[in-house]
């Protein structure tokens, strides 16, 4: 059998209903009862305040002229009252209107220890349903008997029933503002849980761009909260994915840009070889063209993986102290034939006894790329490599005196497969800045560039100093 759905503006409504029921019903049961007992309470106190006065009167020297008057005034207030002795035969008033006295062992063993004998409701002993009290009368030291006074619950009752007439209309009232209330709350509540269930719709179908009202005061105003913040994240990983997606295709058709050259040389110069279209002569030359093409794939190929290393943080820094002066001439020797075939020099001005903390061969890579750029757009220059120190830092500049790079173009470089020049036919892809750049922000350092147009560029990189 299915399960019969409850809209939840229901649920509340009959939930608000419930609670108002059940304490409307506990605390008019308690009212009732409270205003029960302090009305036979307070008959019983006034009863038991005309018997001491009818106590007293007895012991004065005319008791019976003296209580003359009682009766009247007791009569006046339907309150009657007799004096009877041990024996349970009525002294005053002289009157067969008021039945024998029948007191159970009980009752008697009360007023024989001196105390007053209460009854709010008696049904048995009397005509119609009344209250009554009898107090020990006492002559002497000796219980002569008492004086017992009783009223009809009529009254009383009446009493009760206006004041439960007035509670109920009350409660009526309470129970009908209440429900206007509670269905004022309930339909509050259900409107902002249906605002959510739509927003959370258009997230279901890719709309993230929602935003819902927030506020501090209740759970509801969270859960706004909450949900503004994971649609906000999810906007950010959806654009963050577009971007990679991006990326990607763009990725895809750089390095099937870049590779199509080199295979295609490749795949022409080996048709060559074996349909004998090359001259004898020309063979080797073709060969080590084959030769450095294929350097070239593998150069993109590995300067792929560091990069896709780099970003995925699976590079580990082994950092050290080295003597900065070392380190440049370390470059110096490596790429001072490179720079040579250009008419090209390297020049050092480092201070002795500097010292860099950094990872030796990542920092070599860094400034290996950076002066093999330098190399390619400098002819017939010089390549300075410096360093100095700055409070906390430590600063290494690369400055050459080449063909330099356009204003607009410096942002640019740093991206993957950019040439600042690409008429220039150089050969070298534009992987390794952004390796660069990675490479020096894992340090915790920076690095910028300055240049101009015809008159060189300088790369200034600042690596914080050991902590």
């Amino acid at each position: 059998m299915k399960n019969r759905r409850i809209n939840y503006f229901y649920q509340l409504m009959g939930s608000h209903l419930s609670i108002l029921l059940v304490s409307f019903l506990i605390l008019s049961l308690l009212f009732v009862r409270f205003v029960e007992e302090f009305a036979y309470q307070d008959k019983a106190e006034e009863l038991e305040s005309y018997g001491q006065q009818i106590l007293r009167e007895l012991e004065g020297p005319q008791p019976a002229a003296n209580l003359e008057q009682y009766v009247s005034i007791l009569q006046a207030q339907n309150i009657n009252f007799i004096v009877f002795d041990q024996q349970s035969r009525i002294l005053y008033p002289i009157s067969e209107a008021f039945p024998p006295v029948e007191l159970t062992p009980e009752e008697w063993n009360l007023i024989e220890r001196g105390e007053t004998l209460v009854v709010n409701r008696d049904v048995r002993r009397f005509e119609n349903t009344v209250t009554f009290v009898a107090l020990p009368y006492v002559e002497g030291s000796q219980l002569a008997g008492g004086v017992l006074l009783a009223s009809p619950i009529s009254g009383t009752s009446e009493m009760i029933y206006e004041l439960n007439r007035t509670l109920l209309t009350a409660m009526l009232a309470a129970l009908a503002i209440a429900l206007l209330l509670s269905y004022l709350l309930s339909k509050l509540h259900v409107s902002r849980l249906q605002r959510m269930r739509k927003a959370t719709a258009m997230v279901s179908e890719g709309n993230y761009n929602v935003e819902l009202p927030e506020s501090g005061y209740d759970e509801f105003g969270d859960l706004a909260r909450d949900f503004n913040g994971m649609t906000a994240k999810l906007q950010q990983s959806n654009e963050e994915i577009d971007r990679l997606e991006n990326r990607r295709r763009q990725f895809m058709a750089d390095v099937s840009h870049e590779m199509r050259t080199p295979l295609t040389t490749i795949a022409g110069v080996i048709e060559g070889l074996r349909s004998n279209m090359i001259e004898e002569d020309q063979k080797e030359k073709g060969m080590n063209l084959v030769s450095e093409e294929t350097k070239r794939l593998m150069r993109l190929v590995n300067e792929n993986l560091d990069y896709e290393k780099i970003r995925s943080n699976q590079v580990t820094l082994l950092k050290e102290r080295v003597e900065t002066r070392e380190l440049l001439e370390i470059i110096k020797e490596q790429m001072e034939f490179q720079a040579a075939e250009k008419g090209n020099s390297i020049e050092i001005d480092a201070p002795e006894g500097q010292q860099v903390y950094v990872d030796m061969d990542r920092i070599i890579q860094v400034l290996t790329n950076i002066v093999k750029n330098s190399i390619q757009f400098t002819e017939n220059g010089e390549i300075r490599l410096a360093s100095f120190s700055e409070p906390e830092y430590t600063v290494i500049e690369v400055e050459d005196t080449g063909a330099g790079i356009d204003v607009e173009e410096i942002g640019l470089i740093w991206r993957r497969f950019f040439k600042s020049d690409v008429s220039r036919g150089s050969g070298q892809f534009g992987l390794g800045l952004s390796i660069v750049k990675q490479l020096v922000e894992l340090h915790g350092g920076d690095i910028r560039v300055e240049s101009e147009k015809g008159k060189g560029t300088k790369f200034v990189i600042r690596l914080p100093d050991a902590k």
